[in-house]
């Protein structure tokens, strides 16, 4: 991925992970990612408008994954798509808690596990020291 691309993606998500919203000098588990929305496997471009700034956890976590199950029962959902998807319409956070408000929120979350218990940490610190 050439530095150039790597800086519009990141510029446009504001240097936070476009998933778990953690910002990316907040030392977690590695560098972030250019993500690719819909993997390369699955015919995705390497193109600014399928490219997502993840971090590494995210990324794994999503891998080339499209769809998850949604949690509540409502079966095989698409993955949230931080290029075609509003954040504020499927998730919500209560203290450091991030919930799915819809099932591809949902399913997201899980897939992800954006609330895994050092991610719970780290948005709590931050939003003690008025960071988030």
């Amino acid at each position: 991925m050439s530095p150039r691309i790597r800086q519009r993606v990141r510029a446009r998500a504001g240097g936070r992970c476009e998933y778990c919203r953690l910002p990316d000098w907040v030392e977690f588990s590695g560098p972030f990612h250019v993500e690719h929305v819909i993997a390369r496997q699955h015919a995705g471009l390497t193109e600014i408008p399928n490219l997502a700034w993840a971090c590494s956890r995210c990324n794994a976590h999503k891998g080339t994954n499209l769809t998850a199950i949604d949690p509540d029962g409502t079966g095989v959902v698409a993955l949230f798509n931080p290029r075609k998807d509003s954040w504020q319409l499927h998730f919500s956070l209560d203290a450091a808690h991030i919930h799915g408000v819809t099932a591809s929120g949902r399913a997201t979350v899980w897939l992800l596990q954006m609330n895994a218990e050092r991610r719970l940490e780290l948005r709590g610190q931050l939003m003690v020291a008025g960071l988030w």
